[in-house]
């Protein structure tokens, strides 16, 4: 089986314009992102509509496809990039082109999910630790959930606390269930890629901003990886400080 990496980038961002050509020690954080999925694929390429990425990333010795603008999302964006440069790949894997810090295990994980040839989507969750604090974690509606089916299956994702523990204190759920954080990495057989580009949005994704639920709504299965290490995503110049210091400290460490 033959694995695709695509990583979607946008220049335009409304809280962080020009994100991916941030840069982050000597390189732009594209890059870093690129260079922490290689090794584990049969092959990356970088999809976006920008010539100042396309750029970059020529640059750094990287495969990119320009993409059209129009796209309503990264999901979109990467099936582009399969039709131009990924035919003859089984998976195609939408990488986060935020997630400088994304493991190599990870994506490893997330490629295990296909030993099983019924699955036709695979995503990863982190569980939240029971010492982790309720407000900035749990609460957090731009840290998307997920609850499990006994088949480690998603069952539903939302910005919302899910489950709800009845007859219990807020404080008193991470230390007395398993509550999953969504990792927002994908991967798709590749005729399953282009069935979903083809759907509708969703009143589940409509309400929640989660494009995942309308795969649900309609029908599709999707197998979740677990994994322990926590990734950084980059949402803001603020993230992009916290990263820089993790960063430094990495190369303290070694």
């Amino acid at each position: 089986m033959k694995f695709i990496g695509i990583i979607p980038a946008r220049y335009a961002s409304t809280r962080f314009p020009g994100k991916p050509l941030a840069d982050m020690a000597g390189k732009p954080m594209i890059q870093r992102v690129y260079e922490q999925v290689e090794g584990v694929l049969d092959n990356v390429c970088v999809a976006t509509d920008d010539t100042r990425i396309e750029t970059a990333v020529k640059n750094f010795g990287g495969n990119v496809v320009m993409t059209s603008a129009q796209h309503r999302s990264g999901t979109d964006r990467c099936y582009e990039a399969y039709c131009k440069a990924g035919k003859g790949y089984d998976v195609v894997v939408n990488i986060q082109g935020d997630e400088p810090f994304i493991h190599p295990e990870q994506i490893e994980t997330l490629k295990a999910c296909f030993n099983n040839e019924q699955v036709e989507i695979a995503t990863l969750v982190k569980p939240f630790r029971p010492d982790d604090d309720f407000e900035t974690t749990l609460f957090n509606a731009n840290s998307p959930k997920v609850v499990l089916n006994k088949n480690s299956e998603a069952m539903y994702f939302s910005r919302s606390i899910i489950p709800y523990m009845r007859g219990k204190k807020y404080t008193e759920w991470l230390p007395n269930h398993t509550y999953y954080k969504h990792i927002g990495l994908y991967a798709y057989r590749a005729d399953t890629l282009k069935e979903i580009t083809l759907l509708p949005q969703s009143p589940l994704e409509l309400a929640e901003s989660l494009e995942q639920l309308r795969w649900l709504e309609n029908g599709y299965r999707i197998k979740v990886g677990i994994t322990n290490r926590e990734t950084i995503g980059i949402d803001t110049p603020e993230d992009m400080e916290k990263a820089l210091a993790f960063l430094n400290n990495q190369h303290k460490t070694r």
